[in-house]
């Protein structure tokens, strides 16, 4: 028991409050992030794909933490909040994992998935190194 409360129920709070205060933050870094692996925030060298401005604004807060690209100041206030959702992310799904763990139904499937997690983006990565 943790102040009152029983250690998996404390889980769970502890889980839902940190996942409320950063979903917004982590679904702005994955949508940015997402368009930013194949280039969407870039226009092309011939002229034929320009991105659209609002595009381009929210992967310049994304790479370097400014609205307005190079050579502006970086905001430090929005750095610190990113790394506390970088260590909430963290922190949240190993809560998740606990959680998922301690179930007594469907614990080992829990188990394989997790396991399936950490092979396929494995094996994606050395396949295309080879």
């Amino acid at each position: 028991m943790i102040a009152g409360f029983p250690v998996v129920k404390w889980i769970r709070t502890l889980h839902l409050y940190l996942g409320c205060l950063f979903a917004p933050m982590l679904i702005f870094f994955c949508a940015t992030g997402a368009w930013q692996l194949f280039g969407f925030h870039r226009g092309t060298k011939d002229g034929s794909y320009v991105p659209p401005d609002g595009l381009q604004t929210l992967s310049m807060a994304h790479q370097y933490q400014n609205l307005d690209g190079f050579g502006h100041q970086t905001s430090l206030l929005f750095r610190w909040f990113a790394l506390a959702l970088a260590l909430g992310i963290i922190a949240t799904t190993v809560l998740g994992l606990i959680m998922a763990f301690k179930r007594r139904r469907g614990r080992w499937l829990a188990v394989g998935v997790t396991l399936v997690g950490l092979v396929v983006p494995a094996l994606f990565l050395w396949l295309a190194g080879r």
